[in-house]
């Protein structure tokens, strides 16, 4: 079953995570071995302040929950939009001494070995090529923002995978179909588990710039489709000038990914749990 939980966030950031967690993961030290590679996928695509990139607080949490659980490695991996340079990005936001504090590995994925991978069922990419890493890692935690984007309508759990597609690949990404090719690539990538950090949004524009509105909400779930569903939700029940609507399940991004059989095809496939 997959399961999305919810919470009103609180100035405890690390314990408001836990508790999200566990409707899923009853013991986050059984789920996550000795043995295991854990691979977070922040937000670095700008530098830009909050939900335009990740926020410090939120990751240093996930990071202090992960590293709890005592896996071999606990892992970074980022590639920035295609104009900018992913380590000047990744030092503007002061991510290396945190990870120097934390003993996390930094990946720029952009720097490492790339391998082809099949779309199965693929109208727009037939393939596409992604970090060797990801095949190698064990768990992948996604930590996407809430908000509006004015090219794909909107970003979260789904589209945050864009950041694993090779550079030279992005600018067909673009051509036409760009929501269909999110789900695309997305079918290629399995995490683990989703963190999302709704406490602020962008509820026009976006993805780094936009009107600003404060949910206050942090949810975690096993399944992108939902995850994405729950936060639409929240970003429709704001007025504002967006190409949203108001049924989340009609934008192509989520039309697409139930074709590719991602994860839920409707509300009832999913739990919502508000702790």
């Amino acid at each position: 079953m997959y399961i999305v939980s919810k919470i009103q966030a609180t100035n405890d950031l690390k314990s408001d995570i836990q508790k999200l967690i566990q409707p899923i993961i009853s013991d986050i030290s059984q789920f996550i071995k000795p043995t295991d590679r854990v691979l977070l996928k922040p937000n670095f695509n700008t530098a830009d302040p909050f939900p335009g990139s990740t926020a410090m607080d939120f990751l240093q949490a996930v990071i202090e929950i992960i590293s709890e659980a005592k896996p071999k490695e606990l892992i970074i991996g980022e590639s920035c939009t295609y104009f900018l340079n992913t380590e000047k990005v990744c030092l503007a936001k002061g991510a290396p001494a945190l990870m120097e504090k934390f003993n996390v590995t930094w990946h720029n994925f952009e720097t490492g070995d790339w391998v082809k991978v099949d779309v199965q069922g693929g109208k727009y990419f037939k393939s596409i090529k992604i970090p060797k890493i990801v095949q190698e890692i064990d768990k992948i935690i996604l930590l996407p923002c809430l908000k509006t984007h004015f090219l794909a309508s909107y970003t979260g759990a789904l589209k945050i995978n864009i950041g694993m597609l090779k550079p030279s690949q992005r600018s067909s990404l673009h051509l036409n179909h760009l929501q269909e090719r999110v789900a695309e690539v997305a079918s290629a990538i399995k995490p683990s588990l989703i963190i999302m950090d709704g406490r602020k949004c962008f509820t026009e524009k976006g993805p780094d710039k936009g009107k600003l509105e404060e949910p206050n909400i942090l949810m975690v779930s096993n399944d992108m489709v939902a995850m994405d569903v729950e936060g639409l939700k929240i970003l429709q029940s704001y007025k504002a000038d967006n190409k949203l609507g108001t049924d989340p399940w009609a934008l192509p991004q989520i039309a697409r990914a139930i074709e590719l059989g991602i994860g839920s095809k409707s509300k009832n496939d999913y739990q919502i749990i508000e702790v």
